[in-house]
């Protein structure tokens, strides 16, 4: 016997080879426990050598290793086990096949001809290591026979085995079956729902309904889960799975999806645990919440007894007193298991203000961190904005503000990462503004802050609802009209003072009344200062802040409430003006007091504010102010009194202009008539007569309601209704509560569900709205808006407009109208940045909701620029609000609907799971290109050595890297652009089958699988945008048979990635692949 090392030039494929040709064989006979295709591909010409073959496989064909292990990774990579899965089929049917129940005990290769007969056996399995193609186990036993003698006790054992093992033919067919599956393309929709498995997998978070979702707790019997819709479903089991798992989430679904609806969901699948659940809401969307857990006609969830505990944001700062039916005195905090927070950015700064209990620290302490495990569920629109960092403080009450608490989903410290993804957003707002891009933006944010989005939210767009989901189920969204923009003057005759005139006087009021600390004497300023300082959070701002800083920030408001008040109603400015002049009065009466008391009594000592507490009666006599109070001998009263005066006469000449304006002068109102009257003469659906009316001020909103709701009656049989949010709601519909929920209920009656039984209430026809209730109603009966006052914030105009804006609308055409001031816009936009001395802005956002912070630094003329695109939008198109931000959008990093897709196909395919975990590597299926997407190659790629696998912890979908690359090679989607990669795969894939066509296509280019080059160079770049130029000669060079293997110290290559699955895009009019 002669002893083969299989190393070098003395390998058996060498010696089968030498053999065929001495022996010319006749006959082969081959034993093998392992069989690659890449091992049949080295010995090609030997297998062919002869017809008449006998093969001796194991019949556990998983066994078999097919696909080869990790030393023919690169070639994998060719690209070509289709090519070799068709050839050995083809060999396989004139081949005789035995299998063995178990193991075959050692392998060998026998070859019978003229020339005699040659054996090998021992470690020589038909594989790249067991040839000897590349280097294999040194220790490895393999022999070749020396002597016919020899050979023929090899040849015996052989036949033995042969006679013992039977043919099972149905085993053959299933082999051959399998092989030819591998010869094929994939269908498009398996091969996307084969990544997004593989990707789940490793990344986490699968959704498994069942295991979510406790069939036991009934929940799919409720009621609140009958009304939903299937995206607000898929909502809930993404909601739920991450309260189970990670302790929280946060929803901001865009406006008019039904975040409260989902949110109701989750409460009751946890008050089916026995769980208690405590509602945070806003004071004025209180209603929307107590509804539904009241025993109400009204209410359309009645059956499913929901009795959640309701609280107002501001009840977390109070320490007694009722809230509803809540006894604040003795609420138990730590013993409620499920939170829910609506409008959670309200608590996106966790100031500390000096030693007092915060909402913020009321909520972290004694709720979540205190008692029993608290989950957390966010309600926002709005959880990420300009500072991105501020979503720490969200993300604080999921970990209970543990730092670390993410670690083991990727996120080591939720603070650094949120820091990181700041300082990268400030550099993308630096860049030019044709680079600054949501990709760009997406692409420089780092995979760690996607991860942490990823983990915690979910996010979905009217776009996005569309896209997944269409409308056969939720009915389509209404035609938007172009919005009619109305310029209004404010006095017909023409009498009162231009905007730019009454600004002027705005802009030199000194509101003296409200910042009496500026009139601090010299030597008093400093007491004042430490008595009323406020210590902020020093991880935020690093600073204290002044109640001189506080007072000033106040005369900003102040003129511009003045200013943007006048713009709504000059009613409105003149009850404004009468207030800050009745304000102006009682303080120098104060003044005028007390300098008689001082010359009555010149001898007394005037106490020091820091010898006084808080609640000394002194300071209500001798002093000033509300919250803040100051010692009028401290002050310099008589500069205080001068700018007293020089107010009052200002305020005097300003109110004196307005009340010359009688509602039968006002031009806009007027307009406003007009706008109705057309409505009703022209309806824009037959029979809808109902027009909402919003404007930012109560005492606007009660003008009007004053001035039309007789006219609407009386004129046009329209009943009209007013609801401000502060208990003055009023209606002209005989016996209608005046409650929010009667009123909603009776202005738009089928949205809302209203029973039979009140149908003889009445509707209402005319509304009048503060923005009370411009978020969480759903008021879709109506089809025409009206902003009388055009709202800083033009997410506010969206978000308004998002009452009737609604998936699955009566209505075909709804119609927005919006007053603007009579003026140009960017004049418009440099009154308002003049008198308010800072600019408000928005950007990124949930999804691309309203985002609205301060910015006390920066390129106001970039701000400036920002907003007049926005209004300049908005005056000829109505757009979601994903489209109004050029920022970034939480819909571009979420993947939470993938994951849906995901559940929904391995429901409706039992066993799918498991057949995924055994697919061969480098999966593919042609599809044409569509008009949005490019022809090429869209590769999904794994990277399985430590060296690439820690390269990849910086990708969003580590360990899978998807890139788009084009015919020519270039990235059209690098690594980063992972979200918009996979739209890419869905877009193409979901719901296709097989097309012939681009079948035959991709076989005419590659030539039935021979000539894969062009795939190849594109896996080449593929394989350089993950790698780095350093790598693009290595990368190119493995695709060569025999080429070179990338070294231990060389960057990540084709060696360090597997090829999962790749979509070959074709041309849709021909060309290259």
């Amino acid at each position: 016997m002669k002893l083969i090392r299989n190393q070098g030039a003395d390998t058996v494929l060498n010696a089968w080879q030498a053999a065929g040709h001495a022996v010319s064989p006749q006959k082969l006979a081959l034993a093998t426990s392992n069989l690659s295709l890449f091992g049949l591909q080295e010995a090609w010409t030997d297998l062919n050598s002869t017809a008449q073959r006998q093969l001796i496989i194991p019949a556990d064909l998983g066994a078999l290793g097919l696909f080869g292990d990790e030393v023919d990774r690169t070639r994998r990579g060719r690209l070509n086990l289709p090519l070799l899965a068709r050839r050995f089929a083809q060999w396989l049917e004139g081949t005789e096949v035995r299998f063995a129940a178990g193991p075959v005990p050692q392998s060998l290769i026998a070859l019978h001809g003229q020339g005699g007969a040659q054996v090998f056996a021992g470690q020589c399995a038909l594989t790249t290591e067991g040839l000897g193609s590349v280097p294999g186990n040194p220790l490895a036993l393999i022999q070749a026979s020396s002597s016919p003698e020899e050979a023929g006790l090899l040849a015996a054992w052989f036949e033995a085995l042969w006679g013992a093992f039977p043919a099972r033919p149905e085993v053959k067919q299933a082999l051959l079956a399998h092989l030819r599956e591998l010869a094929q393309p994939n269908v498009p929709d398996r091969l996307y729902h084969a990544v997004l498995y593989g990707v789940f997998k490793d990344l986490g978070g699968e959704l498994d309904e069942e295991r979510i979702v406790r069939s036991g707790t009934g929940i799919k019997e409720t009621e609140v889960w009958k009304k939903l819709f299937r995206f607000q479903r898929d909502g809930v089991i993404g909601v739920i799975d991450k309260l189970e798992r990670l302790g929280g989430c946060i929803v901001a679904d865009s406006v008019g999806l039904g975040k409260t609806f989902t949110a109701l969901a989750v409460i009751k699948y946890y008050e089916l645990r026995n769980d208690r659940v405590l509602v945070l809401a806003p004071k004025r969307l209180r209603d929307n919440w107590t509804l539904y857990k009241a025993n109400d006609v009204r209410n359309p969830l009645a059956a499913d007894r929901l009795h959640y505990d309701v609280l107002n944001h501001t009840d977390l700062s109070r320490e007694r007193g009722q809230s509803g039916e809540i006894d604040l005195a003795h609420v138990n905090w730590g013993n409620y298991d499920l939170v829910v927070i609506d409008e959670s950015h309200n608590f996106r700064n966790k100031a500390a203000v000096n030693t007092r209990v915060t909402r913020y620290s009321r909520l972290m302490e004694q709720i979540i961190q205190s008692g029993v495990k608290t989950r957390v569920l966010m309600l926002s629109a709005t959880p990420v904005n300009n500072r991105l960092a501020d979503l720490k403080n969200q993300i604080a009450f999921v970990t209970e503000g543990e730092d670390d608490a993410l670690a083991t989903h990727g996120i080591s410290s939720v603070e650094g990462t949120t820091r990181r993804a700041q300082l990268q957003f400030n550099a993308w707002q630096r860049l030019p503004e044709e680079e600054r891009t949501p990709a760009k933006l997406t692409e420089m944010l780092g995979f760690d802050y996607f991860r942490l989005l990823d983990l915690l939210t979910i996010a979905r767009s009217r776009k996005h609802i569309v896209r997944y989901y269409g409308t056969a189920d939720t009915g389509k969204f209404p035609e938007r009209l172009p919005p009619v923009n109305v310029k209004a003057g404010v006095d017909r005759r023409g009498q009162f003072p231009a905007i730019q005139d009454i600004n002027t006087e705005i802009r030199k009021l000194s509101l003296a009344a409200y910042a009496p600390m500026k009139y601090l004497l010299s030597g008093k300023q400093e007491e004042y200062e430490r008595r009323y300082l406020t210590r902020m959070d020093q991880s935020k701002y690093g600073k204290v802040f002044r109640q001189s800083d506080r007072e000033q920030n106040l005369i900003h408001l102040l003129r511009v409430n003045l200013l943007k008040r006048m713009e709504s109603a000059v009613h409105s400015f003149m009850l404004t003006l009468e207030r800050q002049l009745a304000d102006v009065e009682r303080t120098i009466a104060r003044l005028d007091a007390f300098d008689l008391r001082q010359a009555d009594a010149p001898d007394i000592s005037e106490p020091s504010i820091e010898d006084l507490a808080e609640d000394d009666p002194i300071l209500e006599t001798q002093g000033v102010g509300r919250e803040v109070k100051v010692l009028l001998a401290d002050m310099d009263r008589r500069r205080w009194r001068q700018d007293l005066e020089e107010d009052r006469s200002r305020l005097t000449a300003l109110w004196e202009n307005a009340r010359q304006v009688l509602p039968a002068q006002d031009e806009k109102l007027a307009l406003l008539r007009q706008v109705i009257e057309s409505k009703l003469r022209q309806p824009l659906n037959a029979g809808n007569r109902k027009v909402i009316v919003f404007t930012a001020f109560a005492d606007t909103a009660k003008y009007l309601y004053g001035q039309l709701a007789d006219w609407a009656l009386k004129e046009h049989g329209l009943h009209a209704a007013l609801v401000t949010g502060s208990g003055s709601n009023r209606s002209t519909l005989p016996g209608l509560r005046t409650d929010l929920a009667g009123i909603l209920t009776a202005f738009s009656p089928r949205s809302k569900g209203r029973p039979a039984e009140l149908s003889g209430e009445g509707e209402l026809d005319l509304l009048i709205a503060t923005d009370c209730i411009s978020e969480g109603q759903n008021l879709q009966d109506c089809d025409l808006l009206v902003n009388y006052d055009i709202h800083w914030n033009p997410v506010r105009i969206i978000q308004r407009f998002g009452r009737i804006d609604r998936i699955g609308s009566p209505n075909d055409r709804i119609q927005l109208v919006n007053f603007w001031p009579n003026m140009e816009l960017d004049e418009y936009i440099n009154l308002e940045s003049r008198v308010s001395g800072r600019m408000m802005l928005l950007d990124i956002s949930a999804t691309g909701e309203e985002n609205l912070i301060e910015t006390q630094a920066g390129n106001v003329m970039n701000d400036l620029e920002y907003r007049r695109k926005q209004l300049l939008q908005l005056q000829s198109a109505v757009v979601d609000i994903e489209d109004l931000s050029s920022g970034l959008s939480l819909t571009d990093l979420t993947l939470n609907d993938f994951r849906v897709d995901l559940t929904t196909y391995l429901a409706g395919h039992p066993g799918e799971a498991e057949r995924f975990d055994a697919l061969p590597p480098a999966v593919f299926a042609p599809v044409f290109a569509d008009a949005q997407i490019p022809s090429g190659t869209l590769f999904c790629l794994k990277a399985v050595t430590e060296r690439s696998l820690k390269a990849a912890r910086d990708y969003p979908l580590s360990p899978h890297y998807l890139i788009h690359v084009g015919e020519d090679g270039a990235a059209l989607l690098p690594p980063t652009q992972a979200k918009h990669a996979l739209d890419r795969l869905r877009k193409l894939c979901a719901g296709q089958e097989r097309d012939p066509e681009a079948e035959r296509q991709f076989d005419r280019l590659t030539r039935g699988g021979e000539r894969m080059e062009v795939l190849q160079k594109q896996l080449s770049a593929a394989l350089t945008a993950i790698t780095g130029k350093a790598e693009e000669r290595a990368a190119a060079s493995l695709f060569s048979l025999g080429g070179t293997q990338t070294g231990k110290g060389s960057a990540a290559g084709l060696k360090d990635f597997e090829v999962v699955a790749y979509l070959a895009i074709l041309p849709a009019s021909g060309g290259k692949a």
